[in-house]
């Protein structure tokens, strides 16, 4: 209980702009967990949601089904959205007589590339603030030290005689802002590179799906017979 007050002591007792500092720390942190949270959550959702679309897309369902079933549900996330917008892509130039057949699978593809950067940049939004945290904490706090620590010598240096019971109050002082940083810091840079490699993990299931599914695209084209050639 003395450490605790000795500790609130020194913040209170130290300089303004070093104060201003550790408000700024203390802001950072708050709003670094509030971030953690959400993204935990977040990329929890979307990898659950990962896994039981694609249980869903190779359960058998016809692909025809499975659009007819998601066209009724909105907002699209996720795997589901690089389906559907393929999907929507390929059932609406196979529709069209004059669409040359060699033409639908690349544009089916670029549809779900697009889909798929854009579920990409709505699950990495915000990781930039938690990289910024974790790097720019430590150097702010240690701002707040230097200030500190050059205060506490500009008053021992108008002492006549300086003891270590002097000294030690304005450089434990000091230090806590360094503290302060350390303490932003390490959870949003241990939250950061959790969370980008969840990402990561996820954009490489969306690649392999949208692989594998304009594969099954290409042999259905390949499977259906030329009717154009015929009219």
């Amino acid at each position: 209980m003395q450490t605790d007050l000795s500790i609130l002591r020194l913040i209170t007792d130290a300089s303004f702009l070093v104060q201003i500092v550790m408000l700024i720390l203390v802001l950072a942190s708050i709003v670094s967990w509030a971030l953690i949270f959400i993204k935990f959550r977040q990329l929890r959702d979307a990898r659950e949601h990962t896994r039981l679309f694609e249980d869903r897309f190779w359960s058998g369902i016809s692909l025809k089904r499975l659009y007819a079933e998601l066209k009724n549900t909105r907002p699209h996330e996720g795997l589901d959205r690089v389906f559907y917008e393929g999907y929507q892509e390929f059932f609406r130039l196979t529709q069209r007589n004059t669409t040359a057949t060699g033409s639908i699978i690349p544009a089916a593809q670029r549809a779900m590339r697009v889909a798929e950067s854009r579920e990409l940049e709505r699950l990495d939004h915000n990781l930039s603030f938690l990289a910024t945290v974790g790097s720019t904490s430590p150097y702010i706090g240690l701002f707040g030290t230097v200030w500190g620590i050059m205060n506490s010598f500009l008053s021992i240096a108008q002492m006549k005689q300086a003891t270590l019971a002097v000294v030690a109050p304005g450089i434990a002082e000091a230090l806590i802002a360094t503290a302060f940083g350390l303490f932003a810091a390490i959870p949003a840079v241990i939250a950061y590179n959790k969370f980008s490699d969840s990402v990561d993990r996820l954009a490489v299931s969306f690649e392999n799906f949208r692989e594998e599914f304009v594969a099954l695209l290409d042999r259905h084209v390949m499977s259906q017979p030329d009717e154009r050639k015929n009219r």
